[in-house]
């Protein structure tokens, strides 16, 4: 069994990719690879440059983001059908613009980001149905964001002698 046969169910798991044509799941397929990851296992951090989106299979995920003045916020935990590194995708984004750790033990489907976008040029249908999907994750973190960002401001941090 090849490493393409070993991921095709893995990503039929993902409502991402159901719907795609079969030569797009193959092109996709073709650059996606399975990654375990133990719990507190480090996705990537706020402000790597450009690497792997990851869809979760299996567990959660951790984004985090540092705060001044509050330390390193917790703003969404990614389970079973989230997609993470979704920034990499995009083509004017350079660095990661959070962290991601494991929570409990986790499966993900990776793919590097480059690739990913290589194929969304090459095929524009492909490209359009992915872009598509990435942007109903961009809005619903966004409204996730805008939510706790209502919460800090709320909940104002008490100032000290320092600052």
């Amino acid at each position: 069994m090849g490493a393409v046969d070993e991921i095709y169910p893995e990503l039929q798991k993902i409502p991402w990719f159901r719907e795609l044509r079969e030569e797009h799941f193959k092109k996709i397929a073709e650059i996606a690879f399975i990654r375990h990851f133990k719990v507190g296992e480090i996705f990537f951090r706020e402000g790597d440059q450009q690497g792997n989106v990851y869809f979760v299979i299996e567990g959660r995920v951790a984004l985090d983001m540092f705060i001044p003045h509050r330390g390193k916020v917790r703003f969404y935990t990614a389970e079973e059908g989230d997609v993470v590194g979704w920034s990499s995708v995009t083509p004017s984004i350079r660095q990661r613009t959070a962290g991601a750790v494991a929570v409990i033990d986790t499966i993900a489907i990776g793919m590097d980001a480059e690739k990913l976008g290589e194929l969304c040029e090459e095929d524009h249908d492909l490209g359009y149905l992915i872009m598509r999907r990435m942007a109903n994750v961009v809005a619903s973190r966004l409204l996730v964001t805008r939510l706790q960002l209502m919460d800090i401001f709320a909940q104002p941090v008490e100032k000290t002698d320092e600052g």
